[in-house]
């Protein structure tokens, strides 16, 4: 007879049974298991990473030279200010070219919020040549402008060499130098012994500007003294550009009146502009680019990841015996089940960081 058992106690075991431990994996087992699958097959490997690894380092370098460009942008406009507008001339109701009055800056300096007003003025009769014996057609599409003395602090524009117009230079044949004109007339630098052909007749270069992000017309030209010019190259006295800087928190109100303020009799033919809206059309045009190009990214990652599944599933049919071998030496579904589990995420790992590598090597490019 068996022995009774009493309530609350297990029943004694019988003489010769045992209690089997669930079998498992120790961590480093489960990756040495799985990396051996990856050794065996290092082409096919290296193929499935490559995928995983271009789709992260595109993703990265897309968002690290996006982040970069937008980063470069707002220090621009940081440092150069978005309180600076430009007013051009329009065009009549008869569809001809108007002009601003010639009191237009003047009249503009009046403005409270305003704190700086300057103006350059186009001589479409002049043209800049290296030498006087340069034909007359081979312009190098630099153009000649009458500028006043302040121009230079108003735009935040700068001097690579030399010194700007002043009271003094201003009245005599000096000019100053774009940065691009400067490249196209074969000017360095700024010296008394450095000389172009404008208007018929021997200017002194006395300066070359730096490229000006808010008014990159002056990069492609050629400035003189609006006293010298009205002298002897037969400048009319009207302005064709007015920049006008305002008060950060007027910026809105001042453009809503520069119109009327310019040319009161006739404020529909006056354009206002405001050149820092062109550097946030870029920034906008540049987020926009990057989200298509993270798309893409993502489009890369996505084949990779189907790359790796491919990989992983023609493994499980290549290693059928090693599945049946193992499983006749006490392997579980689990272990198998995990065991290839491991392999595709050491591929995807290794792809990634290959991936995440490449990406910011590129970026940092």
């Amino acid at each position: 007879m068996s022995a009774p058992t009493v309530p609350g106690k297990k029943p004694p075991m019988k003489e010769g049974s045992a209690v089997s431990a669930p079998s498992r994996l120790l961590p480093r087992d489960l990756v040495r298991v799985g990396a051996a699958g990856l050794r065996t097959r290092p082409l096919r490997v290296f193929l499935s990473a490559l995928g995983i690894a271009i789709g992260i380092a595109a993703m990265v370098c897309v968002v690290g030279v996006a982040s970069s460009s937008r980063e470069s942008v707002n220090q621009q406009l940081a440092a150069l200010g978005t309180n600076l507008l430009r007013v051009t001339p329009g065009q009549t109701l008869g569809g001809e070219q108007s002009h601003l009055p010639a009191d237009s800056v003047a009249m503009i300096g009046r403005i409270p919020p305003v704190t700086s007003v300057t103006a350059t003025a186009a001589l479409s009769s002049v043209h800049v040549y290296r030498n006087d014996h340069i034909p007359s057609n081979e312009t190098g599409n630099v153009s000649a402008l009458a500028a006043r003395t302040n121009l230079l602090g108003t735009v935040g524009a700068s001097m690579a060499s030399g010194a700007f117009l002043n009271e003094a230079t201003a009245q005599y044949p000096a000019v100053v130098l774009g940065a691009n004109a400067a490249s196209r007339l074969g000017v360095t630098t700024a010296s008394p012994d450095t000389q172009v052909w404008l208007g018929g007749q021997w200017f002194t270069v006395v300066g070359v500007l730096h490229p000006v992000p808010l008014a990159a017309e002056l990069d492609f030209a050629a400035l003189v003294g609006w006293p010298e010019a009205v002298s002897h190259l037969q400048f009319d006295g009207y302005p064709t550009t007015v920049y006008t800087r305002t008060r950060d928190d007027a910026v809105v109100a001042v453009q809503g009146i520069l119109a009327a303020t310019a040319n009161p009799e006739h404020p529909n033919e006056v354009r206002v502009s405001r050149p820092s809206d062109a550097l946030a059309a870029k920034q906008a045009i540049d987020t926009t680019l990057t989200a298509l190009l993270l798309g893409l990214g993502a489009l890369a990652l996505l084949v990779g990841g189907v790359g790796v599944a491919n990989t992983m599933v023609i493994s499980v049919l290549e290693r059928r015996s090693e599945i049946g071998l193992r499983r006749s030496l006490g392997a579980t579904r689990g272990h198998i089940r995990i065991q290839f589990l491991t392999e595709s995420l050491l591929l995807s790992a290794l792809g990634g960081l290959g991936g995440a590598l490449l990406g910011i090597a590129v970026t940092t490019g």
